[in-house]
């Protein structure tokens, strides 16, 4: 099999990456490890920064995503029983969109499947070959049968643990983490979100995040020990739990239900550099995570895409390879701006365990700081809904 771009991970920034190429003209073939009910079962985070929103348009993508989304202006911030909001429409005259990331890539899957796009599910033993010569091929096995893909280009689009990165010799690639000392425990219940706008506190029990799906369909998430399983806590435990840790007049308001999913999330900060190795290009979880607060992972992966979107959309339209050049630092510069956001973000509302009293004490200067500077609101809120690409 041939083609101009093999994309490995058929998640939503391999899809979309494979749609936008589609619409001008560049062939691809996308390579899933896993089905794609496995694909569409993933439950993630679902807030859509500008950014996203305009590259979903772009491919075609987008109509459902506008009728049934939920634009949000702000999102409120609370320690103790204080709580303020943070006016993004005021601040930067953009909003967010609360969609969920499993629907992103359920609108992609249909873009693809009614393009005629291949996708080919299942795959294992996937090796990539040849991106430090003219000569870039993917091997790997379909049901115990040998196949191989060669193609121009390789993307990069299958998370943390694919082999993406690890084709990128050790001694060319350097990796930064920080591995943070909790996770989040997350409920999904068929229940109407406690509040209209994304709820992030901090308490003296440890984070909370009050989100939600649709009218009817809320997440809700509480700091736990990674010592902990989703079994250890039952549904009226969680619940529990998070009444302790959100405002009082917010806990009047929540209605609770059974859980209809629940995991746990260990956080992480980390990046890989360069994000391009000869004709092999990273993209999303493959190059970098960032912690779930601020909402950043699937953003970030969309910026990639747009980048080396443009970049081979340039090599094909004129022969430029500018773009496919300066990909990875441009790439990063804007990942680094989203990872110290994600981290400024996590550092100030978790509880650590390793926190003095003097700790403390600034982090609720932080916030009560946060809570009354107009300058302050704005750095957060032009953060939040996404820096330009």
């Amino acid at each position: 099999m041939q083609t101009q771009v093999a994309i490995i991970g058929g998640g939503p920034s391999g899809l979309l990456l494979s749609q936008l190429l589609h619409v001008r003209g560049i062939d691809s073939v996308v390579l899933e490890r896993k089905t794609k009910d496995y694909v569409l079962g993933r439950i993630r985070a679902g807030v859509l920064e500008q950014g996203l929103l305009a590259l979903m348009e772009e491919a075609g993508c987008a109509e459902r995503m506008h009728a049934e989304g939920f634009t949000h202006d702000g999102t409120l911030i609370s320690y103790g029983d204080e709580m303020f909001r943070i006016d993004f429409a005021r601040h930067t005259g953009t909003p967010v969109m609360v969609y969920g990331q499993t629907e992103v890539t359920r609108d992609l899957y249909a873009a693809r499947e009614a393009a005629g796009g291949r996708i080919v599910y299942n795959v294992e033993d996937v090796v990539i070959r040849g991106v430090d010569s003219e000569a870039a091929h993917v091997t790997y096995r379909v049901n115990g049968e040998a196949r191989r893909v060669d193609c121009d280009f390789v993307a990069g689009c299958d998370g943390f643990h694919g082999v993406s990165r690890k084709t990128i010799p050790e001694d060319v690639r350097r990796e930064y983490e920080k591995v943070y000392p909790f996770g989040w425990l997350g409920v999904l219940s068929e229940t109407p979100p406690v509040n209209d706008e994304l709820i992030y506190a901090n308490s003296e029990r440890g984070f909370a995040l009050c989100s939600m799906r649709n009218a009817n369909l809320s997440r809700y998430y509480i700091q736990c020990s990674l010592e902990d399983s989703p079994e250890d806590w039952s549904d009226d435990a969680f619940w529990a739990e998070l009444k302790r840790r959100i405002p009082k007049d917010q806990v009047e308001k929540l209605v609770t239900g059974p859980s209809i999913e629940k995991s746990i999330a260990p956080l992480r900060s980390f990046v890989t550099e360069p994000m391009r190795w000869g004709r092999l290009f990273l993209c999303g979880d493959a190059a970098h995570i960032v912690p779930p607060t601020g909402a950043k992972g699937l953003n970030t992966a969309a910026s990639d895409v747009h980048y080396l979107y443009h970049a081979l959309w340039e090599y094909y339209g004129n022969g430029s390879e500018a773009g496919i050049e300066g990909y990875s630092a441009k790439a990063l510069a804007r990942v680094w701006k989203a990872e110290r956001f994600s981290w400024w973000f996590s550092s100030v509302m978790h509880r650590y365990p390793d926190q003095s009293e003097f700790d403390l004490k600034m982090q609720r200067a932080e916030l009560e700081f946060l809570g009354s500077n107009e300058a302050a609101q704005a750095a957060m809120a032009e953060n939040y809904v996404g820096l330009p690409y």
